[in-house]
C-alpha cells in the first residue's frame, strides 16, 4: 500500500531533535477528510498534548472543504488522536521528562485512513541549528562537485 503524504512539518526538524516517532489515527469530520483529500492541511502551529488520559492534536489548520455548504467545520480545533491507552501512558511518562515535547511531523493517507506521525522531541539550541545548517551546506557542495565531474 502506498502512503500519500498530505502535510509535513519541516519546521519541527529544524527546531527539534526527534528522538522517537509514533503513528496515530486522527478523529475527523467528513468535511475535514474531504479537505485533506484536496491536499489542504497545515501542521505549522500544531502540537500534541495529553489531557485526562487522551491525546489531542491542537493547532492544526484544515481549511473548510470547497464544496461544503454553510455547515462546514472549524478550521482550527482540537482533534482527538486514536492511540492505545498503554501508548498514551508511555508517551505521557516520557513527556514528563525534562525538556521533551510531542511534535507532529507529517499527516498522510495509509490504506484509505488518515494517519499522523509525531515524534517525541527535544528542543535544539542555536548552535545545534547552525551546526545542522553547516552540515547540510557541506553535503550540498559535495553533491554539486560530484555532479559537475
Amino acid at each position: 500500500m502506498e502512503n500519500t503524504v498530505v502535510a509535513t512539518n519541516r519546521k519541527a526538524f529544524h527546531e527539534y531533535h526527534i528522538l522517537e516517532t509514533f503513528e496515530a489515527g486522527v478523529q475527523l469530520r467528513g468535511s475535514e477528510v474531504k479537505s485533506i483529500r484536496e491536499g489542504k492541511a497545515s501542521l505549522k502551529q500544531a502540537y500534541i498534548l495529553i489531557r485526562k488520559g487522551e491525546a489531542w492534536l491542537r493547532g492544526t489548520h484544515i481549511p473548510t472543504y470547497s464544496h461544503t455548504g454553510f455547515e462546514g467545520h472549524e478550521p482550527v480545533r482540537d482533534r482527538k488522536l486514536l492511540l492505545h491507552k498503554k501508548e498514551i501512558q508511555r508517551i505521557n511518562s516520557k513527556l514528563a521528562e525534562k525538556g521533551l515535547t510531542a511534535v507532529p511531523t507529517k499527516l498522510y493517507f495509509k490504506g484509505g485512513l488518515i494517519k499522523l506521525e509525531f515524534g517525541l522531541a527535544k528542543g535544539k539550541k542555536l548552535y545545534d541549528k547552525r551546526d545542522t545548517k553547516k552540515k547540510r551546506d557541506v553535503e550540498r557542495d559535495i553533491q554539486r562537485a560530484l555532479k559537475a565531474e
